[in-house]
């Protein structure tokens, strides 16, 4: 299972559970299965997939990118301690084994 989480215990404070073998997409659409309301975000801004024990991002042509670590990215591989940006919203990414 995969963990993406915002820090602090901020009323904002985000937590999405991403368990293998599925498809999540992240976006400002009720359309997106994590639903971000944030500045920045697309509707449909980037989607996770979460196969043989490795979580990937791609970037769903969003207007003001998809960053891992700082960096912008069309796609990446994302590993435990990661941090992933869309819009103003950073996500830490933790791997949580069974």
């Amino acid at each position: 299972m995969w963990i993406l989480e915002t820090d602090g215990a901020a009323p904002g404070r985000m937590t999405f559970r991403i368990p293998e073998g599925s498809v999540k997409t992240i976006g400002r659409s009720t359309g997106a299965e994590f639903m971000v309301d944030a500045a920045l975000v697309s509707r449909l801004h980037c989607q996770l997939s979460a196969t043989g024990g490795a979580l990937h991002v791609k970037d769903l042509d969003s207007t003001n990118g998809t960053f891992v670590n700082g960096k912008r990215v069309a796609s990446a591989e994302l590993q435990d301690g990661d941090r992933l940006a869309v819009g103003r919203v950073e996500l830490k990414v933790s791997h949580q084994s069974n």
